[in-house]
């Protein structure tokens, strides 16, 4: 196994002494200076053109009246984007050797993401899951392949290990095809169970052996995607926002949902990324419940901006909801966002009642701020910016008392 200062003679990271084809042996989990590779960087912006195409359809659905049928949609696809990928990034956290073969066999779950993508509007309209599951399909093949790799390059509990993913990860494709054989009535409960048993591989692979996974490169590679997710939330946004401006004139009534959305993203990243999460990644199961628990953060931050174009739909006659709804579909993926940054990094941070209590307050009143009509989105955005400001302002006074106790300690 790598070494934490030196690398081994194959790691990626020795200048001079890489070959086209190595063993995909384990990286070291103390590996000083591990970061995002640009290969990672480029697989998450092509993953992000999947987020983007679900985000459409999403939009389409909720304002066209059919807000259930879209969320439920919106759920499936998005469940497939996201697994994929985390599945991805805790396998490159753990074994990335950044050969040929490795690099190819990335490439070809990049392009199974983009088949994916091309299916979105299928599954979405049509309820024809084919095209989106080939895209699937063709990613976790590609997954397998890894992980066999990585099992002809150990031995003992790790071989088992791998082996166990491979397996898990193959069986789990076959079950996947009852979105496309069985009646459509039928497809939701398919994927009910599939995503359970998908979900089921890692935990009990990892009985055999645990991966070695980076706990400093997990943290980076799911905020990096936290960053990519809310970006592409700002550009959907943007572009509802200039085409209501272009086409119907109408800067005045879109205004309070500019400000108020941009507000909310500000407040998004400010909020995920006030505290540093890898020092609680200490264990595989606190990694589990964090990194699923990640399906929440990103798919209501996605969430997010196709609500932003939903309310600039409404508010330009587009879409046939009421303000209510339209308010909805801003203000409760806000609230969901915010609790679940809450439960997953920001309660490990905080001390006293008052600390744990701003981020769910904060989503109690998102969420009533629904109520308030033309309004809503901008009175969520200074709420959600209300949370930031209440949190620093906590943090400062702890950190002043705290220095205060200090300096007044006698010396030993």
């Amino acid at each position: 196994m790598t070494s934490s200062s030196t690398p081994a003679p194959d790691s990626p990271g020795t200048p001079g002494t890489r070959r086209p084809l190595r063993r995909l042996a384990a990286r070291g989990r103390g590996e000083a200076h591990r970061a995002a590779t640009p290969l990672e960087l480029f697989f998450d912006l092509c993953f992000v053109v999947a987020i983007a195409q679900a985000g459409m359809q999403l939009v389409h659905a909720v304002a066209e009246g059919h807000p259930g049928e879209g969320i439920l949609n919106y759920a499936m696809v998005f469940f497939a984007i996201w697994w994929a990928w985390m599945n991805f990034t805790w396998f490159a956290s753990a074994y990335d050797n950044d050969d040929v073969l490795y690099r190819v066999v990335t490439l070809i779950q990049i392009a199974g993401v983009l088949v994916l993508a091309a299916g979105v509007s299928r599954a979405f309209e049509d309820h024809e899951f084919l095209a989106g599951l080939l895209g699937y399909v063709i990613m976790r093949l590609a997954l397998v392949t890894q992980w066999l790799r990585a099992a002809r390059s150990s031995e003992g509990p790790e071989r088992t290990m791998a082996l166990r993913y491979a397996v898990g990860v193959l069986l789990c494709q076959i079950g996947w095809l009852g979105l496309v054989l069985l009646p459509e009535d039928a497809r939701p409960w398919v994927f009910l169970v599939m995503a359970i048993l998908e979900m089921c591989v890692p935990p009990y692979a990892e009985k055999a052996h645990p991966t070695s996974w980076h706990p400093r490169h997990i943290a980076e590679r799911y905020g990096l995607f936290t960053i990519i997710v809310l970006g592409e939330t700002i550009a959907a946004a943007t572009v509802g926002v200039k085409t209501g401006i272009d086409e119907n004139d109408a800067l005045g009534d879109l205004l309070p949902i500019a400000a108020g959305g941009l507000l909310i993203i500000f407040a998004a990243w400010w909020i995920y990324f006030a505290v540093p999460i890898h020092g609680h990644l200490r264990s595989n199961k606190q990694a589990f419940l964090w990194g699923y628990g990640h399906y929440l953060v990103f798919a209501s931050a996605a969430a997010i901006g196709a609500g932003l174009e939903v309310a600039v739909e409404q508010v330009v006659g587009k879409a046939h909801i009421s303000t209510l709804a339209a308010s909805a579909a801003v203000t409760l993926p806000t609230a969901l966002y915010l609790l679940t940054v809450w439960a997953l990094h920001s309660r490990h941070f905080k001390f006293g009642i008052t600390q744990q209590l701003v981020l769910p307050t904060t989503a109690l009143l998102v969420i009533c701020c629904t109520f308030l009509g033309d309004w809503a989105v901008l009175a969520a955005g200074l709420v959600s910016a209300g949370a930031v400001a209440t949190g620093e302002t906590l943090t400062a006074r702890r950190t002043a008392r705290a220095a205060g106790t200090a300096a007044r300690a006698p010396v030993a």
